[in-house]
């Protein structure tokens, strides 16, 4: 049973999306991450706390912000502002201040009943074959929200996409399958210690629920950001390959995501560091050799 009363925390509701789906999606982002990827791009998702987050670029540098705060954690010079994170509460006094928007929440309470409604303000672009997904962060930290806004969506013939990296219990993972009909599962490392020193997080957990997902009744789109010398080598993509077939249940199809630097600027935001600076993205040439490779050992490929 699930409980639509049942309060989760989110980040981003993004609505109209094409990207995290079949067709039109709404797509509900939940806060809180067990992995730590140095590629991540929402670092605001890893912590389930809320934070303050800030955007120089709409900075007026008008101070009302440092003034109203209570903490007196806020200080402006050339730079724009700087939050002392360790003496912030997050009570929002700054944030309701900063007329120009430049400071904002990450991290929202609301019920799963409250989600479901947002999902339900679009519910006529998802006739043909769209619907509603939740990601994260990750899904698996607060399963029985995901379940239930999924469960409402079943109710009303809404199409659910569950977005997860898989590293979660597996009462959690089999929570949220009960209510979906999708489920995107994050690969990003085949050996446990690479996985590990990548995104803070060894694989063996990530592996079992794997295989909880190929044996179900949802459709199961393999997803593997494709990061220059980390995953990016004939080894790896045929240990995946491999581990794949072993598990067996069923045959998914496997989208690469090449890496991008897109989310940087939100380190900042957060004052958190952006480790791969120097980092560049997968070539054209690595791209296709990657599909050659994945699509010679038996599995449909998309290089999205």
């Amino acid at each position: 049973m699930v409980d639509i009363n049942t309060v989760g925390r989110t980040f981003n509701i993004q609505r109209y999306s094409i990207a995290d789906g079949p067709g039109i999606r709404t797509t509900i982002f939940v806060k809180g991450c067990p992995l730590s990827c140095k590629w991540c791009s929402n670092p605001e998702s890893q912590s389930k706390e809320r934070q303050i987050a800030y955007r120089n670029t709409q900075c007026k540098a008008c101070g009302k912000c440092v003034a109203a705060c209570p903490k007196q954690c806020m200080t402006l010079d050339e730079d724009g502002i700087h939050i002392d994170r360790t003496v912030c509460d997050v009570c929002g006094t700054c944030v309701k201040k900063c007329l120009p928007g430049a400071l904002s929440f990450s991290g929202k309470d609301m019920t799963a009943q409250e989600a479901f409604k947002v999902v339900m303000r679009d519910k006529d672009y998802y006739e043909k074959d769209g619907g509603c997904t939740c990601s994260g962060g990750e899904i698996l930290m607060q399963p029985d929200f995901v379940a239930a806004i999924f469960a409402q969506c079943r109710e009303n013939g809404i199409h659910t996409n569950a977005d997860t990296c898989g590293c979660g219990s597996e009462e959690a993972m089999r929570k949220i399958l009960e209510y979906s009909d999708m489920v995107f599962f994050d690969l990003k490392h085949m050996d446990s210690a690479e996985h590990k020193r990548m995104t803070g997080v060894g694989n063996e957990q990530i592996l079992k629920n794997l295989d909880i997902c190929m044996h179900s009744d949802a459709q199961v789109v393999i997803r593997v950001p494709l990061i220059k010398g980390f995953n990016d080598t004939d080894e790896n993509i045929t240990a995946m390959c491999e581990t794949l077939k072993k598990i067996g249940g069923q045959t998914p199809i496997i989208s690469v995501l090449p890496y991008h630097n897109y989310g940087e600027n939100k380190y900042r935001m957060i004052d958190e560091v952006y480790e791969l600076t120097d980092m560049e993205p997968p070539s054209q040439e690595t791209k296709d050799h990657v599909k050659e490779l994945i699509e010679s050992l038996g599995f449909e490929c998309r290089v999205e």
